[in-house]
């Protein structure tokens, strides 16, 4: 039996560690049964949260997951605990619109701000299997399905508009937006918090590139000011390779601490943005077969979600004025030039922000990792600057393509 309210350990909030995890599996949930003798071993390595793998003698496990006061990479960055509600509560409801595409929740608190959840150990994360240079042919699919059902299905072409409105109270993320607002949309380009990680070698391109180009800064504060503003649909608001667990035979979205209701496109553009720091990685590797599945799936996952979104569109709109024709294709193109600007803004703050990722951080070779960098900073102007112009697949791949190329010539 559960232990008592009076008698528990979990009243108030505080960090667990030790075994503390395994009593509060053992409290909350009927998961194990009473006798299990569980073991706790702390897996996380992510900048917010304390992440816990619990698991029987028999092999049987879930993962605890407690959210932290503070930056685990800076103590005085404050933030919500409430995150660990916001990404319980929508991994319920995602669960719902894209079945089998996110983990189970079996319970989660708002008093130790933890929630539990299905064990993926199975999978491997998407960033590290991409390091390697794995191939998942299904990943395309996967994940354009979960972001056209989770996406469409919250916004008010379905749902009804004061429901809808309820959802965006729900999901207010002041905390985390605002570190996307200063990190993602502000700070790599001026430095104004002095907080930017630039490789040395790159330092005059950066200040060339991105603290000087005023026509830059103006096409950023036009992306801002849409993220601040444009309440679309209940984003996952850091749909990066580390928020993805994959396998040959699946995949599972995680970790939408970040959520709340911005521009479809926000999403859709980080997915894009970590495939080709994938694609930066295997270049910088000599890693030709691998290049060429993550630049087709750079083209899969436009066309396809382009195509999904479309059909999905027309069978659950529910907006009358969304139904006059025309319409789909105009909010269509919204978001696909959406998703080129911020690709640009996942492209350039993993590179000179202070979250960067190991994709590129890890390439060896000073040389390598210096042509790849500007290669992202490249790119991601284009996808900013000339947003409007990505309708396709091939229009993204091109822009890599082409940026590799300038990349060169810069050299020469």
């Amino acid at each position: 039996m559960p232990a008592t309210e009076s008698a528990s350990i979990f009243n108030s909030y505080f960090l667990m560690k030790n075994d503390e995890p395994a009593v509060y599996v053992k409290e909350k949930t009927d998961v194990f049964p009473k006798d299990a003798v569980l073991t706790v071993k702390e897996i996380g390595d992510g900048n917010l949260n304390y992440v816990f793998l619990v698991t029987d003698n028999s092999g049987k496990s879930v993962i605890v997951k407690q959210a932290g006061e503070s930056l685990r990479i800076s103590s005085a960055m404050r933030v919500s605990t409430d995150r660990n509600r916001i990404e319980s509560e929508i991994l319920e409801l995602q669960g719902r619109l894209a079945p089998g595409l996110v983990p189970f929740i079996y319970f989660y608190d708002t008093v130790m701000c933890a929630c539990i959840m299905e064990d993926l150990s199975d999978y491997r994360l998407m960033r590290y299997a991409l390091m390697d240079f794995e191939i998942f042919p299904r990943f395309s699919d996967d994940i354009t399905t979960y972001m056209v059902n989770t996406l469409i299905d919250t916004s008010d072409a379905v749902m009804e508009h004061k429901a809808k409105k309820e959802l965006v109270k729900s999901f207010i993320n002041p905390e985390l937006c605002e570190i996307t607002e200063d990190l993602v949309l502000t700070e790599p380009y001026n430095d104004i918090a002095a907080r930017n990680i630039v490789f040395p070698p790159n330092a005059e391109f950066v200040q060339i590139e991105l603290y000087a180009d005023k026509s830059l800064h103006l096409e950023v504060a036009k992306l801002k000011n849409n993220f601040l503003t444009n309440a679309q649909a209940l984003i996952h608001g850091d749909l990066h390779t580390g928020s993805i667990f994959v396998k040959t035979k699946g995949t599972k979205i995680f970790d939408p601490e970040f959520a709340f209701y911005g521009p479809i496109g926000y999403d859709v553009g980080n997915v894009i943005a970590n495939l080709i720091f994938a694609w930066n990685r295997g270049t910088a590797f000599a890693e030709s077969d691998f290049c060429g599945w993550v630049l087709s799936a750079v083209k899969e996952v436009i066309d396809l979600f382009k195509q999904k979104f479309t059909a999905r569109f027309l069978e659950t709109v529910t907006e009358h004025m969304f139904m006059t024709e025309g319409f789909a294709e105009y909010y269509l193109d919204k978001i696909l030039a959406d998703t080129a600007g911020y690709a640009g803004t996942e492209l350039i703050r993993r590179t000179v922000g202070m979250a960067q990722v190991k994709d590129i951080t890890t390439i060896p070779d000073d040389i390598k990792r210096t042509a790849a960098e500007r290669i992202n900073i490249l790119c991601a102007k284009d996808m900013i600057i000339n947003r409007k112009t990505f309708k396709t697949g091939e229009d993204f791949t091109a822009s890599v393509l082409s940026s590799a190329e300038k990349e060169r010539m810069y050299r020469l």
